[in-house]
């Protein structure tokens, strides 16, 4: 993608209120929202090198070794938040929901939509898997700090750095938290259509329109003041963004053919900054083609070589997590240091050497988690949680199903072998 300042043309004012058209508008092109209108302070945020990097760091880390069309980035993943917060504001403003909102909140909510990734480092989640510190906590100093401050202090407000920081960490009081953190935050909506779309596969359909003209902002009984809500008629839609979540871990995030790359990736760096190659400090300076050109120079390996010329660990034994009731595995995606020791016990057990064997169970908690106000149709307002709510999806009975079967205990090998389930959990219960 060429820079922004050669797409945008001139900057003009964003007024949330206003309903009527506005012509000559600068606009970036999108292959998933078609035109993206971006300007004044938003447009120089967009060209700070913090954000700019985010065009070489891979919204899916290695998922394009199996879906070669996952090449997006977490600039363009930025870019469409951004539009879905000027839209959702937009048509808030439009209905008199942002009344009774400080007049600079909606800049402050649009620019955290933008700013909310770039804290990620290299290959996106996977080096947080190795207890590298939260991609949010990264940004604090990025967002608090330097130019984006100075852009974000001088041209929106005094304190919008720290609101910003806030509203991405889900601490704000702000009646708008939930657009940038929360069961309905617009990150998901973007990049779950996005990647989708741009892995080629059908599970990421959402019915954004319906969603997006269902937020409104409610007096919250539960939190004592306003908030993101949700109306009854559109629970369908919210349906629709839960289901496709799980069907995007299911198939593409935890594919095993992703996990593989994902699991020697990370052994890769963590070796690398155990023996003093790395610096976790300067991670998060690097793009993925940065890291991967420092880790050629500085820590030469095997699993790097295997990684660029795509001869990924084979499966030497998988499991569903729903066939391991009141096994507690959890501290492989936990405690690193347990989990290495793992590894390499396997592997002495295979005969195979200390990296040639990688032990993977990914974690994400509250996967279809939902805690939200909803709007019915009576005027009333109830709180549609993980416990469900008269006429919602029963989430209680479907989402620790749910999980469990998008969930796999895998282990992956260096050469083709293959060992047992119960071989394997003794080893790792001993």
């Amino acid at each position: 993608m060429p820079n922004v300042k050669s797409i945008v043309h001139r900057p003009s004012s964003i007024d949330y209120r206003l309903s009527s058209i506005v012509f000559a508008m600068p606009f970036i092109r999108d292959p998933l929202w078609n035109n993206i209108r971006i300007d004044g302070p938003f447009l120089r945020l967009a060209d700070t090198p913090v954000v700019q990097r985010l065009r070489y760091v891979r919204q899916l880390g290695l998922a394009h070794l199996v879906y070669p069309g996952a090449t997006h980035s977490r600039f363009e993943h930025a870019l469409g938040a951004f539009h879905l917060a000027n839209r959702t504001l937009a048509r808030l403003g439009e209905a008199g929901m942002l009344d009774r909102i400080a007049p600079d909140e909606p800049e402050v909510v649009a620019a955290a939509a933008l700013l909310h990734d770039i804290g990620h480092y290299p290959f996106s989640h996977a080096l947080e898997e190795i207890g590298a510190l939260h991609h949010e906590a990264v940004a604090e100093p990025m967002i608090t700090g330097g130019v984006v401050a100075d852009i974000l202090r001088n041209e929106i407000a005094d304190d919008a750095p720290e609101r910003i920081y806030a509203l991405m960490r889900g601490e704000s009081d702000s009646p708008l938290q939930g657009l940038i953190s929360g069961s309905l935050d617009l990150d998901k909506t973007d990049y779950l259509k996005r990647d989708a779309l741009m892995c080629g596969v059908p599970y990421g359909e959402i019915d954004v329109d319906r969603l997006l003209h269902a937020l409104v902002v409610v007096d919250d009984p539960d939190v004592g003041h306003a908030t993101i809500g949700v109306l009854e008629k559109a629970l369908s839609a919210l349906e629709s963004l839960l289901f496709a979540k799980y069907q995007m871990y299911r198939n593409v995030y935890w594919h095993h053919a992703v996990r593989s790359p994902t699991a020697m990736y990370k052994r890769m760096v963590d070796d690398a900054l155990r023996g003093g190659a790395l610096e976790s400090s300067e991670l998060v300076a690097h793009t993925d083609e940065g890291l991967l050109h420092a880790l050629r120079e500085r820590a030469p390996s095997a699993l790097l070589e295997a990684i660029l010329s795509r001869r990924l660990y084979k499966r030497a034994m998988e499991c569903p997590a729903a066939e391991l009731d009141g096994v507690d595995l959890d501290w492989i995606a936990e405690d690193r240091e347990r989990s290495r020791h793992a590894e390499d016990a396997l592997a002495a057990h295979l005969g195979l050497m200390p990296g040639e064997v990688l032990i993977d169970y990914p974690q994400k908690e509250q996967m279809l988690g939902l805690d939200i106000p909803v709007l019915t149709r009576d005027g009333r307002v109830e709180r549609l949680t993980s416990e469900g709510m008269a006429g919602a999806i029963n989430l209680p009975m479907l989402a620790d199903q749910l999980y469990r079967s998008a969930r796999w205990l895998r282990v992956f090998t260096a050469v083709r072998v293959t060992i047992s389930r119960d071989e394997v959990l003794r080893l790792l219960e001993g």
